[in-house]
């Protein structure tokens, strides 16, 4: 395979690898014992994921080109290696741990509703985001719980907040940069965001929510270029997960 079309394999939702990433990081090294299982389940949700994307993909171009049968068909191989080398990662990672077959069906819901919004070509609506972002934050419960750690309800609660305040603030950036009513929403979730993490989780998180606050009232409508918004993002989780790892 050529490395041009091995990186078209990868998918091009660039904000998705911080939501995939940072909780998992983060219920990862809270947890007391961090390890090579940790390695092989990050390994099979990344890969997951991927598999994810262009099964949705598929689903959706073959009713929205539909008279362009390849268009849709170039997703097929795609989904199908991702798949079963996720399956490879994760089927002796079960076996070893029995328990991450219930987490699996718990979370099991989410990405049935995403891909139902995929099949309807309505992949930008708002609460298709929303729904996205808990299984990802869940994984910091996973992943601390393989560690040895309980359940860390605090960070993932910290990270659900975040990461569910980005879905309407990168939209007031975007495709929603001209409406009022998501950016009044982005604001009052941020507000209230703050509010909660700060009364409920740790005073301190009063310091990057008031930070995220801040993006949110002053950034959209200025133009930002879009890698410009992906760098901020990108710096907004990474203190994020600095935070956590700091905090708890």
């Amino acid at each position: 395979m050529s490395p041009k079309k091995a990186t078209a394999w990868i998918p091009d939702q660039h904000g998705a690898w911080a939501m995939l990433t940072v909780p998992f990081l983060a219920g990862t090294f809270l947890a007391p014992r961090p390890g090579r299982a940790h390695v092989l389940l990050l390994t099979a949700w990344l890969l997951g994921y991927c598999a994810l994307f262009h099964a949705q993909q598929w689903l959706r171009l073959r009713r929205a080109a539909a008279r362009r049968p390849a268009v849709a068909r170039r997703h097929v191989r795609p989904a199908v290696v991702f798949g079963a080398a996720c399956a490879a990662a994760g089927i002796p990672l079960a076996v070893a741990h029995p328990w991450l077959l219930l987490a699996g069906a718990a979370a099991a819901p989410f990405p049935a509703t995403t891909t139902w919004y995929a099949h309807r070509n309505r992949e930008r609506a708002l609460l298709n985001g929303l729904v996205a972002v808990v299984p990802a934050c869940g994984m910091l419960l996973v992943a601390a719980r393989l560690g040895g750690a309980g359940w860390l309800w605090a960070p993932a609660a910290a990270c659900l907040l975040y990461f569910a305040g980005t879905v309407p603030y990168v939209k007031t950036m975007i495709r929603e940069r001209n409406s009022r009513t998501y950016y009044r929403g982005s604001v009052a979730h941020h507000a209230a965001a703050l509010a909660l993490s700060a009364a409920f989780l740790s005073p301190w998180l009063a310091l990057p929510f008031g930070a995220y606050l801040a993006r949110a009232v002053a950034l959209p409508g200025r133009g930002l270029k879009v890698p410009l918004v992906g760098a901020v993002e990108l710096a907004c989780s990474t203190a994020l997960l600095a935070s956590l790892l700091l905090l708890f």
